[in-house]
């Protein structure tokens, strides 16, 4: 069994995350993942927020829980 990333448009068309080489014909079984909406403000603050999580003083106020 090989497993394959790829997106599925409203559509029903298929995009492959890579070039998929096969020696044959072979069946498939497609997965839908349903996945959560992320509200735009909180992919727009990410990078805000990251530079803030990555301050020294931040890993070391968190170290004890990795």
């Amino acid at each position: 069994m090989i497993a394959v990333e790829a997106t599925i448009e409203k559509t029903g068309e298929v995009h492959l995350a890579k070039p998929l080489h096969l020696l044959r014909t072979c069946r498939a079984i497609v997965t839908i993942l349903e996945e959560p909406e992320i509200p735009e403000s909180a992919l727009l603050s990410q990078q805000a927020l990251a530079q803030d999580w990555e301050r020294p003083e931040e890993e070391a106020a968190w170290s004890h829980l990795q």
